[in-house]
This record gives structure tokens, sequence and C-alpha cells, in this order.
């Protein structure tokens, strides 16, 4: 730019310094003009009245001698001044050439300039809306923290955010905790899916004996539970149906005791390829319950009154913010043929609380439960000439649970997590039993 500066300060002196000399030569060529005029008055009268003397004459030629030497002064100082001035005349094509060529590479270096300046202003337009996004995110997240940092903080195993009736959870948090809790319990569930269980002896060889201690209690249960099955568990309103997918349904009854709810639960699945003695089997075998049950974190025999009777310890994995629970209960396993060809033939199993005597008191929740398996298999007569295979056998399953969970929890907490986790409960267990015995023989 300096360059170009100091060219066109030259064009202008070289073309201000001719204009001068020209306007110099043209004030002495008007001046020499008008006292030419002057000198050479032709209307002047008396020099054709007046007679001319002698006086006159010496007069007239004294004044033409003088002005022959003024005129031969002024044109030499006329050259003079175009002598001094033409030595540096100038070239105006080549003027106007240096002088276009200059302007266009000013213009085209200001249009460059323009253009750097421009994408330079883009590129700080750029950062300014980056930084505007990058603040307004960290005001967001500072309005979040702020807003967080005014709740109260919830301690994992402080007394006011654990279960109880004056836990300060809110129930929708409440129930989020318990429903995350379940999703990872279920999910470390299927990576260990091999976990062994204590047993503290082998089972007997003999039925129940009738002097024992749960004898009468288990054969009232079981009756109970058979006769509710032969007339329809859902013949009773009100029964609500909270859950159907497929063949499967399950209900509800809302029931409270002491704030608590103990809702029974009653479900009806049909599941083919397995028999009614084989979910049973699976579902009373101490030996394969954790594989299928993803809620225990332990389980143990305490006794074995008789072969088809076991009494278990189990303790469930916590699930917070609620405390952890463990139940003792016995399971009996029995099959319960047809009185005649007309009514169904059953395969049973009953889970029931029981407090064994000498049994030590439980520092965790207590669970009271009475649960029942009901199956019942019917099969279908095969071509003729072939065997029954599983494609021929469909089971027919009764599920009833009665459970009180103990201690305290809102009630709606604990009616969604039934609705959930019921038919997850179902399906789970029918396809780990399906699963099982693909390759084996049949389990009449």
């Amino acid at each position: 730019m300096e360059t170009f500066r100091d060219i066109l300060c030259r064009q202008v002196d070289t073309l201000q310094s001719y204009f001068d000399a020209c306007v110099e030569a043209m004030k002495v060529m008007g001046h020499q003009g008008v006292q030419d005029l002057e000198g050479d008055d032709i209307d002047d009268v008396d020099d054709y009245d007046t007679p001319r003397t002698h006086t006159a004459e010496s007069k007239s030629l004294s004044e033409k001698t003088e002005l022959e030497c003024s005129q031969s002064q002024k044109e030499k100082d006329l050259a003079a001044v175009f002598q001094q001035h033409g030595a540096h005349a100038v070239d105006f094509k080549g003027e106007a050439f240096t002088f276009k060529a200059t302007t266009a590479g000013i213009i085209a270096t200001l249009s460059h300039c323009i253009e750097l300046m421009s994408q330079r202003e883009d590129a700080w337009r750029k950062r300014l809306e980056k930084e505007i996004d990058r603040r307004k995110r960290l005001e967001d997240a500072y309005k979040s923290a702020r807003a967080d940092s005014r709740k109260p903080p919830i301690v994992v195993g402080g007394p006011d955010y654990e279960e109880g009736p004056h836990c300060i959870i809110n129930e929708d948090e409440f129930f989020d905790a318990v429903d995350a809790s379940l999703d990872k319990l279920e999910k470390e569930e299927e990576k260990k899916r091999n976990a062994s269980m204590l047993h503290s002896e082998t089972p007997p060889k003999t039925s129940l004996c009738p002097s024992h201690r749960l004898y009468s209690e288990v054969n009232h249960v079981l009756n109970e539970h058979i006769k509710y099955a032969s007339n329809g568990y859902y013949s009773e309103d009100p029964w609500t149906l909270i859950h159907e997918e497929g063949e499967m349904k399950v209900y509800k009854r809302e029931i409270e005791q002491e704030g608590m709810v103990v809702d029974p639960i009653k479900s009806v699945h049909t599941v083919k390829g397995v028999t009614g003695h084989e979910i049973c089997h699976y579902f009373w075998n101490v030996d394969v319950r954790m594989d299928w049950d993803t809620t225990l974190e332990s389980s143990q025999v305490t006794e074995w009154p008789s072969s088809d009777t076991v009494i278990s310890y189990q303790v469930h994995k916590r699930v917070w913010p609620t405390t952890q629970r463990d139940a003792l209960f016995w399971s009996h396993l029995r099959h319960v043929p047809p009185e005649d060809d007309e009514k169904p033939d059953y395969w049973i199993v009953c889970n029931f609380s029981t407090d064994p005597p000498n049994s030590p008191p439980s520092k965790l929740v207590r669970i009271r439960l009475n649960v029942a398996m009901i199956c019942e298999t019917k099969i279908d007569p095969p071509a003729e000439g072939k065997k029954i295979s599983r494609e021929n056998i469909t089971c027919k399953i009764t599920y009833a649970s009665n459970v009180n969970p103990g201690g305290w929890a809102p009630p709606a907490v604990l009616r969604a997590v039934y609705k959930r986790e019921y038919p997850r409960f179902l399906k789970r267990f029918t396809q780990y039993v399906i699963d099982s015995t693909k390759d084996k023989p049949i389990l009449f």
C-alpha cells in the first residue's frame, strides 16, 4: 500500500508541474497579445486627421523601436519558459497506463484485504457462536447443579432414606430406586447362572409321617389349593386382570393389612412341550432354585422332613431403598391323581411359611408367604403308530401367590412391582424348564 501511495503521489506531482508550466506559458502569451492590441489601435481617428510633422514621425519611430525591443525580450522569456519545462515534458499515454495499472493493483489488493477480513470475521463469528453455546450449556449445568444442591442428599443407609413409615422418599423415587435395583440384580444374575446352594442334609426316602408336626398343616394347605383350583380361582369377584400376554393372564385382589399391601395374585398360563410333573419338579427342586430365581442371595436347606417335603431358609438380595428380607418356609411336592376320568390329573407344589422350634430370630424383615404351583398335563393323541412327543404335550399352569412382604413400603410401589415382576417371573421360569427338558425323556 505504501508503494502504491508513493507511485500515485509521484504521478500527481508530475502532472501538476506540467499543468503549472502550461499556465505560466499561457499567462506570458496572453500578456503579449494584450500589449499588441494596445499598441496597434486602428480606431484612433487622430492617425488619419492630424497632419504628420517631423516631431510626430520621430516619436513614432522611437516607439516602434521600443516595441520591437520589448517584443523581442518577451519572446526570449517565453522561449526560456518552454525550454525550462520542455525538458521534462509529460508522456500522457505512459502516465495514463501507469495510473490505470496502479489503481487496478490498489483495487485488487483492497479486494484481497476485504476477503481476508471477511474470512477472519466469519472465523470470529463461529468462535463467538461456540462460546455462546458453551456458556449456555454451562449456565444450564450450573442451574441444574444449583437446583440439585437445594435438595437434601440421599444417603444410602441413612435412616430417613430407608423403608419405613417416616421415609422422606416419595413414591415415584421409591419405585425408581426399587426398579433400578431389580434390573441391576437381574443383570448380575445373568453373569452367574451357576451359583451353588448349601445343603444341610440329604433327603430321606420316606413320605411325611403322620406324627410329624407339619403333617396336618401340609395336608390342609394342599387341600385348600386343590379345592380352589378345581372350582376355579376366578369365579368370585372382585378379581382384576392386571396383565395379559399371549396365553398368560395375571389377576389380583387389592387387600391391605395394617397398611401393608397383601394382594393375592393368581396367574394362569399354558406352556407347550413340558408336563406338569416337570414344571413342579423344577419349581420344588432346591438344587436348581437359584438357577431361575434371580432374587435370591442364598438358599439353604434346614431340614428334610420327608423325601417330598423340605424346609428352606433363603435370603433375598437387597433392593435399595427397601430393607433386606428373608423367608423360612416348607415346600411340599405332591401328585394328585384324578378320582375318575373326568377330573384332571394334578401335580402341585406348595410353599408355606413356618416357624420351627428353636429357630433363631431373624435380623432381616421376614416374608410370610403362601404360594402354590398347580399343573395339569394335557396330551394330544399322536398319529397312529407314533410315540408321544413333546409336540403333543401341553401344560396348564395355575399359580397362586399370597405374600406379605413385611416391613413398610408405599402401596402404590408394591403394586407396580408386582405387576411387572410376576409376569416376568412366569416367563423366565417356564422358559428355564423348556430349555432344561428339551433334550431329556418326558417325565409324566
